[in-house]
């Protein structure tokens, strides 16, 4: 299995595209209507999410990961939103602003006959840089930091023991920093950050970095895709 690296070059080419750098005008931006060639996939309805089950993750800006785990067999739904913090009710401005504890967070609905959590948690490691310390890519701060929630003593030695396994096999030059946290509660982002990259696909920062982030994971990933995503 191979792992995504992000040469300096590539992170510093995309610096002055950040997710945070533009934070006051993505509201009035995402407000337009979905491009017409973009085709509307339905939502699954609160009871029929209710029969898979639910993990958390955080690794940067939500809107890239929201689309790679929805790229993933097995995952029936995933949401933009905020965890990792104690302030109720965080709204974008306040996370993105680092105004609160909360990091950008995703939940991830899957089904467990598809695909394992150890799985998604191969996904997580695997779709971003863990070892820079509350940074992803050009977006700076600890609500872009990198956290692996658990719900139980289960998931939490999954992950572990997987990070064991990347430290020592030397997976990557520098020491992972990732946080097992255990999973409090999940706010969901505003609607406009749902599907961001998928209903804007011409946004600066979904053409620089969200893009090409996704079809880093599907190049190296190939065997965890749906197959229309191949």
């Amino acid at each position: 299995m191979k792992f995504i690296k992000f040469p300096l070059a590539i992170l510093l080419l995309f610096v002055s595209t950040s997710c945070q750098s533009k934070v006051k005008s993505e509201e009035k931006e995402t407000a337009q209507e979905t491009p017409t060639h973009v085709v509307e996939t339905p939502k699954l309805t609160s009871e029929e999410l209710q029969q898979y089950e639910t993990a958390y993750f955080a690794s940067g800006c939500f809107w890239c990961v929201e689309a790679i785990f929805e790229s993933v067999k097995g995952v029936k739904e995933v949401y933009s939103g905020y965890s990792g913090g104690t302030e109720p009710n965080p709204t974008y401005e306040e996370v993105s602003y680092g105004r609160t504890h909360h990091a950008e967070a995703v939940e991830v609905f899957y089904d467990p006959k598809v695909i394992s959590f150890t799985q998604l948690v191969q996904v997580f490691f695997g779709s971003h840089d863990p070892t820079t310390l509350n940074r992803q890519g050009p977006d700076r701060g600890a609500q872009y930091r990198s956290i692996a929630f658990y719900k139980n003593a289960e998931e939490k030695k999954i992950i572990e023991t997987y990070i064991d396994k990347l430290e020592a096999e030397n997976t990557y030059p520098s020491p992972i920093v990732t946080e097992v946290t255990k999973f409090d509660k999940f706010w969901k982002a505003e609607e406009y950050h749902q599907d961001y990259e998928r209903r804007n696909p011409n946004n600066s920062y979904v053409q620089n970095v969200s893009i090409p982030r996704l079809n880093r994971f599907k190049k190296n990933f190939k065997s965890f895709l749906k197959e229309e995503m191949h």
